[in-house]
């Protein structure tokens, strides 16, 4: 009978073992997918960026989402003033035209400036319709060059050989072009891109009129040349300039973090990427977010006896281990004292408590040291809540740090989630 009785519990034992692992087995699929939702193109941890290496004036792929954002909002505000700038010169360029070209000639340029003109306004109206969304105000940007480039090139192709040296002003569009590449936050990269492309046209150009490899020819592609040269270190130097003054506002001097002011946007800007990914990777809804809010236990009592200093130094130990204990595209941002926010991309309430609880821990077990290495403790009390895609940010804020008021209430150093806003699952 005992023998029985021991073979039963074994293969209860067994049979919950395996439920246990079917049940998880779909949870960590979702959770990979999820987590492939959440992590953006251009990713990069909000921590250590290298503000002023030329890695970061390269490309875009080691920029922040944040930035991306802020980087967007600048960009687009450049292709309005010069989008409106090369929109009211078309039309002028068509006198010009009709006074210097022969009758003949305008039916080839009257129509491919008429399209221009469409094209231009096209391209004012896509960026200022879309202020958040990034690859379209990139994509304004990119036809704002391309298409006083392709207007060029096609009338080269249509126009009579014979014909193109009675152009006037045609010729300096790629010069235009590489100049106007400096006035865009645009990375080396894709100034470089474009600049090689203006060559290639000019190169055309002057295959078509007979230029090409003459003396006045290797001039103007020398000219270019230089011209591309001063519009990448422009915006090298102008792409430094705006990671720099947008670290010095939106990150703690301290820690390094994120700053409570960069926080909300911060918030608003996920909540408005749920909307968009909503119904991606198979969901029913929004892609789940959720916000930590931290809090070291105790730490008045830290710097009465240590000093400020040690503080300090506890603050910044503990903000590196938040770092650690989350991926590249979670935020972490100190929120005032020793208050600090997690918000973490892809993660619904479930996972959310088990990521807390995981800081909770690593924070108990961690060795804090002060300046002489002597081992503070230290343990820290945590509030829980989702974030809701439709609410205002500071609703999340709210939540979490009930939550976590709740925690140290009830005798610190665990973890609490948030009492949920009705109708929420």
């Amino acid at each position: 009978m005992l023998r029985s009785s021991t073979s039963r519990s074994a293969a209860a034992a067994q049979g919950s073992i395996m439920l246990f692992s079917k049940t998880q087995k779909p949870r960590e699929y979702q959770n990979r997918r999820l987590d492939a939702l959440a992590e953006p193109p251009e990713v990069g941890h909000e921590l250590f960026v290298g503000l002023s290496a030329l890695r970061d004036t390269l490309s875009s792929r080691h920029h922040s989402r944040d930035f991306v954002f802020a980087h967007a909002r600048y960009l687009r505000s450049r292709v309005l003033a010069l989008g409106l700038i090369f929109a009211l010169l078309s039309p002028l360029w068509i006198v010009v035209d009709s006074l210097v070209l022969p009758a003949e000639l305008l039916r080839y340029t009257l129509v491919g400036r008429v399209v221009l003109m469409l094209g231009l306004v096209g391209v004012l109206l896509l960026a200022y319709l879309n202020q958040e969304r990034i690859r379209r105000i990139r994509f304004s940007a990119g036809m704002l060059l391309a298409l006083p480039a392709s207007f060029y090139l096609l009338v080269l192709l249509m126009l009579p050989s014979e014909h193109v040296p009675n152009l006037v002003g045609y010729g300096f569009i790629p010069f235009l072009l590489v100049a106007a590449l400096s006035v865009f936050p645009f990375t080396l990269l894709e100034s470089l891109l474009a600049g090689l492309a203006m060559l290639a046209l000019l190169a055309f150009a002057q295959m078509i009129d007979g230029s090409w490899m003459t003396g006045r020819g290797m001039e103007s592609l020398w000219l270019l040349a230089s011209l591309l040269l001063v519009s990448l270190a422009a915006n090298h130097f102008q792409l430094s300039l705006l990671l720099r003054l947008y670290r010095q506002a939106t990150h703690d001097p301290l820690t390094g973090l994120f700053n409570r002011g960069a926080l909300e946007v911060h918030l608003a800007k996920v909540q408005a990427w749920q909307r968009e990914t909503e119904g991606e990777a198979g969901l029913t809804g929004s892609v789940p977010c959720s916000v930590l809010m931290l809090d070291l236990d105790h730490f008045k009592g830290i710097n009465d006896s240590y000093g400020h200093s040690v503080g300090d130094r506890v603050l910044c130990q503990f903000a590196e281990l938040l770092v650690s204990q989350t991926r590249r595209h979670d935020c972490v941002a100190r929120y005032g004292g020793e208050e600090f926010v997690i918000i973490l991309v892809g993660s619904g309430q479930a996972r959310a408590m088990e990521v807390a609880e995981r800081i909770r821990y690593a924070v108990e077990k961690s060795e804090f040291t002060d300046h002489d290495g002597r081992v503070i403790a230290v343990t820290a009390s945590i509030g829980v809540t989702r974030l809701q895609q439709d609410e205002p940010p500071q609703a999340s804020l709210r939540r979490a740090d009930e939550a976590l008021y709740r925690a140290k209430k009830e005798g610190r150093n665990q973890v609490a989630p948030a009492l949920e806003p009705p109708g929420d699952i």
